[in-house]
């Protein structure tokens, strides 16, 4: 595995950092060290490659000397390289079109965890905004014990959700737009490190890339694409958050956003995104616990207190039994992949899944993706 990661990692730079035309060269092999060992006929392989791309892909020296590098560096501060396709690779992002071909991970929470969600908004943080994430993250944890909160690291409404997810017991990933040798901005890096122990760092950078404006765009589609839900706190009539907000849309992610007062500068992109239908108008964890399906968690936990004792998916048969097991170890799966891990056929399987359905175990989300209800 570490020498795939290896040739990816080479791979990534022999196309210019033009992630997209690395990705695409990578599906269209499978394997970046199949692609090293034919460089010569790339043509042949990748039909619509350019002439510049096959000049590109002839000598890997550098490449392969810049990848050593980086491996030796991860080695010694404990960082890890997850490849797209990778059991640890966040599995949502593998169902997005620009996902990255590899991820660099400082951390010890599990990536893939039943419940992620992104709160994202301004930089200029208002006393309102700070209220709101902070009964939100503390509610939120009444509800659901066990949610990966997910943001950017920034100053204001970021650095503020992942202090709270921290102060409430959660836990926190930070995805960065540069390298995992560098911490922007400096003074976040003692949360940085807290995160590390109760979460993680989490980049498609090298070390070595500096936090450019483009790099902040581009870590935006991974903080959207790795969550169940982007809930954007506050935010201008412009900024980072909207852009976040409007990946996760095209990736028929769920978006929320908290209203404003009318004129309140940092809630016009609130307040616009709730009035085009573009965000689901929440005021509090509550809402947004139900408009997730996420309840069950909080009636179980009632009853738990209350003394009593509920089994939580009756009467399944064997194949049933197998679904929901796969669910509970990665949940939000499409059909095609349970049909593959399960190997369960897609017709038996299908008739399947509308009984769980009925049973009130799973649910359909949108792109034929699968929830467990938990």
């Amino acid at each position: 595995m570490e020498q795939e990661l290896f040739y990816v990692m080479a791979l990534t730079r022999l196309t210019n950092f033009n992630y997209q035309q690395a990705l695409e060269l990578y599906k269209t092999v499978g394997n970046a060290q199949l692609l090293y060992e034919h460089r010569n006929e790339i043509g042949d392989i990748v039909k619509e490659a350019s002439p510049t791309l096959m000049q590109a892909l002839q000598n890997w020296d550098d490449a392969m000397k810049r990848a050593d590098f980086e491996l030796h560096y991860m080695q010694e501060h404990s960082i890890r390289g997850l490849v797209l396709g990778d059991d640890d690779y966040p599995q949502r992002l593998c169902e997005c079109p620009d996902a990255p071909l590899v991820l660099y991970y400082k951390g010890n929470c599990d990536l893939n965890q039943t419940k992620i969600v992104s709160i994202v908004g301004t930089r200029q943080m208002t006393v309102y905004g700070q209220d709101l994430i902070r009964h939100f993250v503390r509610d939120l944890k009444r509800h659901c014990s066990n949610v990966l909160i997910v943001s950017g690291l920034a100053y204001g409404v970021d650095i503020y959700a992942h202090r709270e997810a921290l102060a409430n017991g959660y836990e926190t990933v930070g995805v960065l737009a540069h390298g995992l040798d560098q911490i922007y901005p400096y003074r976040h890096h003692e949360t940085a490190a807290e995160m590390v122990n109760h979460g993680g760092l989490l980049t498609e950078f090298m070390t070595q890339t500096n936090a450019d404006k483009p790099n902040f765009v581009r870590r935006n589609r991974i903080v959207a694409g790795m969550a169940d839900a982007t809930v954007l706190v506050e935010s201008a009539a412009k900024g980072g958050g909207l852009i976040t907000c409007e990946i996760a849309q095209n990736y028929d992610r769920s978006v929320f956003a908290f209203p404003g007062n009318v004129g309140s500068e940092f809630s016009k992109g609130c307040n616009n995104m709730i009035r085009d239908n573009v965000a689901g108008l929440i005021s509090n964890a509550n809402d947004f616990v139900v408009a997730m399906g996420w309840q069950d968690e909080a009636l179980r936990k009632q009853a738990m207190a209350d003394g009593i004792e509920r089994n939580l998916f009756p009467d399944l048969s064997p194949e049933e039994q197998k679904v929901v097991s796969l669910l509970q170890q990665t949940n939000n799966l499409q059909l095609n992949i349970l049909s593959v891990k399960t190997g369960i056929p897609i017709g038996q399987l299908t008739a399947l899944l509308f009984q769980l359905e009925m049973k009130g175990v799973v649910k359909p989300l949108a792109g034929g993706t699968y929830h467990l209800l938990s």
